[in-house]
């Protein structure tokens, strides 16, 4: 059975992710997967018109690199941050409103969260899309940049880590695979990284006891991505995508995650050096998979260049992270769209 990562076992695809430029596979964006054989593809709002459109794009992917099990990755937390919307796709709510909830009852949050995340499951799993990067878990702190803001499930470790264990279930339940992010924390940093590098200055206990902490009691979730910070407490020198001290260190040792570890977007400006570098870099950190997201065909062909072929390690990883996908089992997606406005609504305002 095609596990998405193998032609055979000498064979390995590339060690990449890549994004397309928009909502159909042009020729030469075709050609290129097809020699390039990156392991997958994640889908942005410029790549989703209709349901019967991303059914065909999702398909088209796979057949380009000759792979039915190629992961498709998309960024569909609720809120400000998801890829599908109206009029085809539910406004599914942002974290923060889950974090709402959990102030006037902890239980109903959660069973509210976990129903938000089955119904995400289902909304993905119908279009062929089987890797979410979410539930954010970081912990937002006083004076930080609003990039995290709303996407966090709330200012303590234990709620985000609660909150955030549910969605992954709910994922989970649903046959879509969940990705915690962004390690080992974002919720300190002053800037969005999408347009410059932050650089946070806090203490390693402080980090340990608060940034770190829901990131390690969910360190048996599939997926997991890196953030584009600096931690001058840990390694002053790079950001943890391309820090082996944090990677190696922290990530793999404090915090214990050993599932298939992906860099945030190397097109973000809080990294340096062209493209193929910054893939470089990312890879010889200890990230198993590079994450290229604009669709530039040649940002992509650098990128591929410098991208080796899957490690065995990172092909293991993959491998237990498919065998916690879970055979979706009969959903009433109506009755569950009933239950949770209802839910949502009791807690409104």
């Amino acid at each position: 059975m095609d596990n998405g990562v193998d032609r055979g076992a000498d064979n390995p695809p590339r060690a990449v992710i890549f994004g397309v430029s928009g909502p159909d596979l042009s020729d030469g964006e075709r050609r290129f997967f097809a020699d390039a054989d990156p392991l997958g593809f994640i889908l942005f709002s410029r790549n989703c018109v209709s349901p019967d459109q991303v059914r065909a794009l999702v398909s088209d992917l796979r057949q380009a690199v000759g792979r039915a099990g190629a992961p498709v990755l998309i960024d569909q937390e609720g809120g400000r941050v998801a890829r599908l919307g109206p009029p085809h796709w539910r406004a599914a709510p942002a974290a923060a409103r889950f974090a709402e909830i959990a102030g006037a009852d902890p239980s109903r949050a959660a069973e509210a969260a976990r129903l938000n995340a089955r119904l995400l499951a289902a909304e993905l799993a119908d279009l062929g899309i089987d890797v979410d990067c979410a539930p954010v878990l970081d912990i937002p702190q006083p004076g930080a940049h609003r990039i995290i803001g709303d996407r966090a499930f709330g200012d303590t470790p234990e709620q985000a880590a609660r909150l955030g264990g549910v969605t992954c279930e709910g994922l989970l339940a649903g046959g879509v695979l969940p990705v915690i992010k962004h390690l080992p924390g974002h919720g300190r940093a002053t800037a969005d990284s999408h347009f410059d590098l932050p650089v946070v200055d806090a203490a390693r206990e402080e980090l340990e006891r608060i940034d770190f902490a829901p990131f390690r009691a969910l360190n048996a979730m599939p997926w997991a991505m890196t953030a584009h910070v600096v931690y001058t407490a840990l390694d002053s020198s790079a950001p943890a995508t391309t820090s082996s001290v944090v990677i190696e260190r922290v990530i793999r040792g404090t915090i214990g995650f050993d599932g298939v570890l992906i860099s945030d977007d190397l097109c973000m400006k809080a990294l340096d050096g062209p493209p193929g570098r910054r893939a470089e870099a990312a890879l010889a950190a200890g990230c198993d998979i590079a994450l290229h997201c604009n669709g530039v065909l040649a940002e992509m062909e650098a990128v591929a260049a410098a991208c080796p072929p899957l490690t065995a390690a990172a092909r293991a990883r993959l491998s237990r992270a498919e065998a916690m996908r879970f055979h979706p089992e009969p959903f009433d997606v109506r009755a569950a769209r009933v239950r949770l406005d209802a839910m949502l609504a009791a807690h409104a305002g």
